[in-house]
């Protein structure tokens, strides 16, 4: 019972019809309610990142909390909403390829419906997602790190989601749009592969094992076990994403030449623990994230008539 059963007579043209809208609309309502911890990670990925680090003083490598007095001070309530529109547009694409994908990879004879062949599909699955919306991811990105700007006095490079589409596109021309689509991806395949294989395995373990029926209760533990999962093996490819779309294309403001330099320069100025700089604002967005996405889209797909994930 690794995908759940499926009884319903439906074309199966109407049934991926359906996860597609239902996944999109799970994935908007997830991304808008956890945005604000997502962009505080963010800002804690990027600090300490300079040419020079270790001329940096300690001080200047904050905390979760500080980073979000900062976002405050600055932009009020509105600066934690700094990208959310290409954030929800990246979803509307993102998930429902992801998750539909996987479903379907999952069923294919190639991936027998193992452990590692779920561990496949959903890496896959994720990868391929994430390289289709990787623009979008570059555009939340770039408006997420603006903030920044605002503690040197300077102005945010971009007026909103077009304006950076329409700059991005005349400074590093349209190639510019996948800026770090290289760490993207790796970062979507292991992403998808904890999240995605993690909440399978887990709700349908919960489920043989009867600790409790296929509901809110089973979709919630499993929701919080791939949150784990997943952070665990994103946060490294995270952050290395993070710095290399942040950058500009041009050899005068490029700190890093690939994403083996920036792994490298990051490890060799800031430490191994560098890697996983905004590990627990990730974890507490993913948990809340996930719960949301899952509970929401169970339910709807239960409302919907279709099977259970």
């Amino acid at each position: 019972m690794a995908g759940g059963g499926d009884g319903h007579k439906e074309a199966p043209e109407l049934r991926t019809a359906s996860k597609i809208v239902l996944a999109s609309v799970s994935a908007a309502a997830a991304e808008s309610s956890t945005f604000p911890i997502d962009i505080i990670k963010t800002r804690l990925q990027l600090r300490g990142e300079s040419p020079r680090p270790t001329s940096l003083p300690r001080s200047i490598v904050g905390n979760s909390f500080s980073v979000a007095a900062e976002i405050w001070r600055k932009g009020g309530v509105l600066g934690f909403y700094s990208g959310l529109t290409p954030a929800v547009f990246r979803h509307l694409f993102y998930s429902p390829l992801r998750i539909v994908g996987y479903e379907y990879l999952r069923g294919a004879a190639a991936f027998d419906g193992s452990l590692f062949g779920k561990a496949l599909a959903g890496g896959i699955s994720g990868a391929i997602a994430q390289i289709l919306a990787s623009p979008a991811d570059l555009i939340k990105v770039r408006m997420q790190a603006d903030g920044r700007l605002l503690n040197t006095s300077r102005q945010p490079r971009y007026a909103g989601g077009f304006d950076a589409l329409r700059k991005i596109v005349q400074k590093e021309g349209f190639r510019g749009l996948w800026t770090g689509v290289v760490p993207n991806a790796q970062r979507a395949f292991l992403v998808n592969m904890g999240e995605l294989t993690c909440y399978d395995q887990a709700k349908h373990f919960i489920i043989r094992k009867g600790l409790c029926d296929d509901n809110t209760y089973a979709h919630t533990l499993a929701s919080v076990a791939s949150g784990l999962c997943s952070t665990f093996l994103s946060c490294p490819p995270d952050v290395v994403k993070t710095r290399l779309m942040n950058q500009g294309s041009g050899r005068e403001e490029a700190l890093y030449r690939n994403s083996f330099d920036c792994l490298y320069k990051t490890v060799k100025h800031e430490g191994l623990s560098a890697l996983w700089k905004g590990f627990f604002p990730t974890w507490a967005r993913l948990g809340p994230w996930q719960f949301v996405f899952w509970v929401s889209y169970e339910k709807l797909r239960q409302i919907s008539g279709l099977s259970s994930f």
